[in-house]
């Protein structure tokens, strides 16, 4: 009798069980199907712009601060500067180890001249996807702006700047000012305004990275290192026209521990310039030209005091280009250029190939004077190719008062591009070696050291 009570009750127990999981599984369900229906409701028209995060909190957390968040268009007409300024502010005190800015891709962003201040409290990556541009020419630049440059990073310690985007410096209307040397009268220039803003400059900052950029037709140089320490550039894309003056595409000054690789570089003026108070430069894999090739200085203008050492060019392509490989310094300057190696470099119609100038100058009014910067210790080694023979393959024209010294030569091979007549090098005070033979021969060079700098100190600079 006590089982035939027990067994009525499980029964019930056993349909009430499957009748409540049945109705959870239909709710589950039917909560999914609203869910579902609800985000399908809510997709980003075909063609509209996805919407930037509005969440300030999420962007802390996973260090990435997109400049539309901070209000930024990205039309090509509106004036973004304000919101590139809070990004960076925001970015720069975030505590995250490395805090990304994001400039995305399908948006072009006008800012104007401005300086990006640090110490940071990390590392900041700025991710350039889609297109930065300045004001379009002299006229639109806001009259309180700088015209001297145009995006500037100051005090930064640890920065990357990178991206498959486009920095545009929309150039041409600075290029055509009458100051400009191809505007006057047979080359010469005419009176009036002539600053024109640098591209991107950083100043007094180390530990800096520039990687796979592009960027065109800056006003004037398109890359700028003022007193920097540890910079690395790499596959980096500069293009300007052949006569835009002074778009020299990487420029360095006082700055050290520089690897410049892996780029393509084709302008206006050199490809890339080395200035007063650098060392321990490192350029590989460059592709130059058309341009002024890959130059030290110009140094020691008006008199200055100019040191470069420990020089590193290598494995690189020059072409169709005035210069090749050029040192070049003013009359009555001080300091030494030492230690500089150009090797495995490949040219082709370049005017100047190999070149030390040590008579530069601007006009016909330039004097000899008495001081000069000491060149000494330069190795040029398999540096072969064609030369436009308008002028000699190789020059060596060396101070009357401070000659060039230690100067070695080998593996060089330089024909001309047109014709069969071999131009003889040239040399003015020069002092040097031949390791092998080379092709033109070099007869000019003198040997052994001048007593005229047997008693100068390079170790001064």
């Amino acid at each position: 009798m006590k089982h035939s009570h027990i067994l009525p009750l499980a029964f019930c127990i056993f349909f009430l069980t499957l009748f409540l999981l049945v109705q959870a599984r239909h709710h589950s369900h039917t909560k999914h199907n609203k869910h579902s229906h609800s985000h399908k409701s809510s997709k980003t028209p075909k063609h509209a712009p996805p919407n930037p995060p509005h969440n300030e909190n999420h962007n802390n957390v996973s260090g990435i601060f997109d400049v539309r968040t901070f209000g930024a268009i990205g039309d090509g007409k509106t004036d973004d500067t304000e919101s590139f300024k809070m990004a960076w502010d925001t970015a720069c005190q975030s505590e995250s180890a490395v805090s990304a800015i994001l400039v995305p891709q399908g948006f072009s962003f006008l800012v104007q001249s401005t300086i990006f201040t640090g110490p940071c409290q990390g590392v900041l990556v700025l991710k350039v996807h889609g297109t930065l541009m300045p004001p379009d020419g002299p006229e639109s630049w806001p009259k309180n702006n700088s015209r001297h440059q145009w995006l500037v990073f100051y005090r930064i310690n640890g920065m990357t700047l990178e991206g498959d985007g486009l920095i545009d410096g929309r150039g041409e209307k600075w290029w055509d000012l009458p100051c400009k040397p191809h505007k006057g009268p047979r080359g010469t220039t005419l009176p009036g305004p002539c600053d024109s803003p640098v591209a991107i400059r950083f100043f007094m900052s180390s530990n800096l990275t520039v990687q796979g950029l592009r960027i065109k037709n800056s006003p004037q140089f398109h890359f700028r290192f003022d007193g920097c320490k540890t910079v690395h550039i790499e596959s980096v894309y500069i293009t300007a026209p052949k006569l835009s003056p002074n778009t020299d595409g990487i420029h360095i000054e006082h700055t050290n521990y520089v690897k410049i690789y892996n780029s393509v570089i084709s302008n206006g003026d050199d490809c890339v310039s080395i200035g007063s108070g650098c060392n321990d430069v490192d350029i590989k894999n460059i592709t130059c030209g058309p341009g002024h090739g890959i130059s030290i200085g110009s140094l020691g203008y008006q008199n200055s005091r100019a040191c470069v050492s420990n020089i590193m060019v290598r494995d690189s392509f020059i072409k169709v280009s005035d210069n090749g490989v050029r040192i070049k310094t003013w009359q009555g300057g001080s300091g030494s250029v030492s230690g500089v190696t150009f090797s495995n470099i490949h040219m082709v119609s370049v005017r100047n190939p190999i070149i030390i100038d040590q008579f530069y100058c601007l006009t016909k009014e330039c004097t000899n004077k008495t001081s000069a910067v000491y060149v000494s210790n330069v190795i040029y080694t398999n540096i072969k190719g064609t030369y436009d023979i308008r002028s000699p393959p190789m020059r060596f024209a060396c101070s009357d008062s401070v000659p060039c010294t230690n100067l070695t030569l080998s593996d060089i091979e330089l024909l001309p591009a047109e014709g069969d007549i071999v131009n003889d090098p040239f040399c003015w005070n020069a002092y040097g070696d031949l390791e092998t033979l080379t092709i033109p021969p070099v007869s000019c060079l003198q040997e052994g050291t001048p007593q005229s700098v047997l008693n100068f100190d390079i170790t001064r600079c």
